[in-house]
């Protein structure tokens, strides 16, 4: 019997994902764009990236602290078995997020000395890149199912390197790294209106839907031998042909607009687009957490703390959502003042 409650709060931590990744996945490609600025108006692409992150990047953490969260007071023994056996990448991540925030406020309101600010900048840069590549590499130790296969007992290479350290890994961070880069450049596109910067952002993020499209089926190639049940899933379940071509309109809608100059379609169909993606794997591997052993019925809490939570939930939403909504107008309204 299917446990509600405990799929109502998988489903949960999903848009809390989702919303992660649109989000703060974008302020973390505003560093990879950040890293890359060149040319004549170098400057002026690095004050655009802090004038459209500055307002809400650190609230966007929010996001991630629920998931994680979630994941430990309703499914107890995944978030064990993850915050074990993938600690290394996991601390290499929370050091990326701290290094790249600290970096961000040093080098918006620390020393104005030019030598301060270049070496701020290349921390946060850096972190911005390798942090979004850590959090793909995670994903894709979850879904080849090398945590839950883990040997008890087994060495430390076998039991904390060799799940995360896979080929097919580092082509799930490099996808990740590359999707965050295209959100980062077609929201910069919108921001820079009316400004030479558009064309700029433009530019980056037709580069970045190609290398988008490159990198997805270098990792659809790699699923075959390393992850195969989820290949499965995405390649012959009866929902992935639509869902295919669903992903795919809005790939091609996003590119389209972006060579059509309608950048805010653009910008919509570009969080459509990495949704897709992000449901497409969650998709592929229920009902599990941790392919292939560990189920989200068999790792959930008891019925009375998942039924709890979601009613903390929703009267958490009726706080969280309208202050994030209100924060957002209200620093961009005076940004724009």
């Amino acid at each position: 019997m299917t446990n509600i409650p405990a799929m109502a709060i998988a489903g949960v931590i999903m848009v809390a994902l989702t919303f992660y990744v649109l989000f703060a996945g974008a302020d973390f490609g505003g560093g990879v764009w950040d890293f890359f600025a060149r040319g004549n108006r170098e400057k002026a692409q690095r004050d655009l990236i802090s004038h459209a992150i500055a307002p809400i990047w650190e609230a966007n953490h929010v996001w991630l602290i629920l998931v994680i969260v979630l994941l430990f007071t309703c499914f107890p023994a995944a978030f064990a078995t993850i915050a074990i056996t993938l600690h290394i990448p996991l601390t290499l991540m929370l050091v990326g997020i701290v290094l790249r925030g600290s970096a961000f406020i040093f080098r918006s309101y620390g020393s104005e000395a030019d030598a301060a600010q270049q070496r701020w900048g290349r921390v946060f840069a850096i972190a911005s890149i390798i942090t979004p590549v850590l959090l793909g590499m995670c994903v894709g130790a979850i879904a080849t199912g090398g945590i839950a296969r883990a040997p008890l007992g087994g060495s430390f290479v076998a039991i904390f390197l060799e799940p995360w350290l896979t080929f097919f890994g580092f082509g799930v961070g490099m996808l990740a790294l590359a999707l965050f880069s295209f959100l980062a450049a077609v929201y910069l596109t919108v921001e820079a209106h009316g400004t030479e910067l558009q064309e700029d952002f433009r530019t980056r993020a037709l580069w970045a839907a190609g290398a988008v499209f490159v990198i997805a089926f270098v990792v659809l190639a790699l699923s075959w031998s390393e992850a195969p049940m989820v290949r499965h899933a995405l390649m012959g379940s009866p929902w992935a042909l639509p869902f295919h071509i669903v992903t795919g309109i809005a790939a091609v809608a996003a590119i389209a607009a972006l060579w059509r100059r309608h950048f805010r379609l653009a910008r919509l169909a570009a969080a459509a687009q990495v949704t897709f993606i992000l449901w497409g794997w969650a998709a592929a591997q229920y009902t599990y957490v941790l392919p292939p052993a560990l189920t989200i019925d068999a790792t959930a809490a008891p019925t009375r703390t998942l039924v709890l939570m979601l009613w903390a939930l929703a009267a958490g939403a009726c706080v969280l959502l309208p202050s994030l909504v209100y924060l957002f107008r209200i620093f961009k309204l005076q940004q724009r003042g």
